[in-house]
This record gives structure tokens, C-alpha cells and sequence, in this order.
């Protein structure tokens, strides 16, 4: 400090050219902040692999959703019986119906969890496969209400007459 300032203070700290701030010691309990830029960095990788983690445990779940339907849409198939009615008929094309509309929304369906880190290509996999049992069960309950064409008897009138081999036109031979 100077002579001759009036107002001097009494607690100073001068810098000479030989020192540097960063030599002076950061207080108890303070943290520097190149560890608090690591911890923030280490933090926020943290999160994004929670976050990731928890995409991928989700499409996995909604690949797995199509096998409650499944089992539910079968024991409903089961319940109506193998005669045609109005109940049955509409459980069958309910179980059709549904798996064809997923099928068409795959892409939408897993639009939350599309992430650079979450591979989605097997969720996707399995809930295509999973909508495509769908299908086959609804198809096989059609085929068990006869309500496919998967016999000749089916496609009769779809056929040509048959050819006249001969003709008979009472007791009187037309020659």
C-alpha cells in the first residue's frame, strides 16, 4: 500500500509479477472447475445411457405387447365356437383386423424410442412376427368356419357347364 491514500484498506492482496492467480488456493470445499466440468460431462453421459437403456426396455415391451392380444384374441376365438355367427364371425375379423392395422403402423409405433444409441431393428422384428401369428390365428378361424375357399366343392360355380356327351329327347329317335 501506498503512503498517502486516505482510504486504504487493511486486508489487501497484492499480486506481484512473479505470482498468479491460479496459485492461490481455492478455499475448503470448493470445487475446481475443470472437476466440476468433468463431473457435468459425466453426469450427462450418465443420463443419456439411462435414457437409452430405458428406450430400449420400452420398444421391448411394445415388441411383447402383440402376445397379450394373442392370447387373449385366441381364447376369445375359442370361446365363440366353430359354428357361424354373428359372435363369431365378429371375433374373427376383430382378430384380423387388429394385426393388419399394427402391421401398418410399425414406424409409428416405435417413433418415441428411435434413438442413435437404441437399436430398434429387433423390437421391430418381433412385433412384426408377433402381429403376423396374429394374422395366421385369424385366418385358421376363418378356415375352421368354413369361410374359405379351400375346397372344390367351393368353387363350383365358378366352373364351365359340362360338355353334352349325348341327348335324349323322349321315345322318339330324331335322327
Amino acid at each position: 500500500m501506498e503512503k498517502g491514500k486516505a482510504l486504504a484498506r487493511r486486508w489487501a492482496v497484492e499480486f506481484t509479477e512473479g505470482t498468479a492467480a491460479t496459485d492461490v488456493p481455492d478455499p475448503l470445499g470448493f470445487a475446481a472447475r475443470s472437476s466440476l466440468d468433468l463431473e457435468d460431462a459425466n453426469q450427462s453421459r450418465q443420463k443419456k445411457e439411462a435414457e437409452a437403456n430405458w428406450k430400449s426396455q420400452k420398444a421391448w415391451e411394445v415388441a411383447q405387447s402383440p402376445f397379450k392380444n394373442l392370447m387373449m384374441m385366441g381364447f376369445m376365438m375359442w370361446m365363440a365356437g366353430s359354428t357361424v355367427h354373428l359372435f363369431s364371425i365378429g371375433i374373427t375379423f376383430s382378430a384380423l383386423w387388429q394385426p393388419i392395422s399394427a402391421l401398418q403402423s410399425v414406424g409409428k409405433v416405435f417413433e418415441p424410442y428411435k434413438d442413435p444409441r437404441v437399436d430398434t431393428l429387433a423390437p421391430k422384428l418381433l412385433f412384426i412376427a408377433l402381429n403376423l401369428a396374429g394374422l395366421a390365428l385369424g385366418v385358421w378361424k376363418l378356415n375352421t368356419l368354413g369361410l374359405l375357399p379351400t375346397h372344390a366343392s367351393d368353387w363350383v360355380s365358378s366352373l364351365a357347364p359340362a360338355q353334352e356327351v349325348e341327348f335324349a329327347a323322349g321315345g322318339i329317335p330324331i335322327y
